[in-house]
């Protein structure tokens, strides 16, 4: 379990800051999706939080501040699933997993039965148990993805950032990927950033929103006072209705001009 909190971050590469002043705090197993128009600074803003991408601000997990943990500390804390991940030739599902227990192994150490373990009950809580030992080029779009899912939570972390999860995947395996994440986080009290391009999405499994637009936050807070149709117009140049599900949360629907 982690918290997450953001102190006027700032973010980007070669000293040009593409997102500015965020300013957010999660609690210990809560969701966060990072929402906005293409471009508008959403990986770059969890890319500051894994620390690889240089940032301004501070970025605190449990108190402590990011930059001064090693790259050791950060991916034992940190689970990272960014949009496109190098999916390694030649390797199986097993494999492919264990490289998520690459950072609890000490210099030239090689996964040991505990690691194994750990491997085969995320492999099983992800319904991949069967695929266990089948290539990963072999695999559909939707088992890929959960592939993935597997090495981040092999990890153990505290934090699970997941950049655009859902990518390339119909809404049926868009949505079972989604639960899977939030039945995960309410089991182990993991905490989840995510961005996500599909605005009912964001609003049916996030607690919070954060809505970016070229490098600036526009809007902070639970989706039902986030996502407006003003700021859906303003922000994406779209035109939609808002309405409720069953459960109360938003549902963003274009409307024909």
């Amino acid at each position: 379990m982690a918290e997450l909190e953001l102190r006027s971050v700032s973010a980007g590469y070669k000293g040009e800051m593409v997102v500015r002043e965020v300013t957010a705090r999660l609690p210990r197993g809560s969701w966060l999706a990072i929402i906005g128009p293409n471009g508008a600074g959403k990986s770059t803003l969890l890319k500051a939080i894994t620390g690889i991408t240089e940032h301004s601000g501070e970025i605190l997990l449990d108190g402590a501040p990011i930059r001064a943990m090693s790259a050791r500390e950060r991916a034992r804390a940190v689970g990272y699933a960014p949009q496109t991940p190098v999916v390694p030739e030649g390797l199986t599902v097993t494999d492919y997993a264990l490289l998520g227990r690459t950072p609890h192994l000490g210099l030239l150490a090689r996964e040991g039965r505990s690691d194994l373990v750990i491997v085969r009950e995320v492999l099983a809580r992800l319904d991949l148990d069967h695929l266990a030992d089948r290539p990963l080029r072999t695999l559909s779009g939707g088992e890929r993805q959960r592939a993935v899912l597997a090495r981040v939570l092999a990890q153990q972390a505290g934090l699970l950032l997941l950049d655009e999860p859902t990518t390339g995947l119909d809404v049926g395996h868009a949505q079972a990927l989604l639960e899977l994440v939030d039945r995960l986080r309410r089991a182990d009290g993991t905490t989840v950033v995510s961005t996500l391009h599909d605005l009912t999405l964001a609003a049916q499994y996030a607690d919070e929103l954060v809505l970016v637009d070229n490098g600036d936050v526009v809007a902070v807070g639970p989706p039902t006072e986030v996502l407006t149709v003003e700021r859906v117009a303003t922000h994406y140049g779209a035109k939609v209705a808002i309405l409720a599900a069953p459960d109360g949360t938003p549902v963003v629907t274009p409307v024909r001009t």
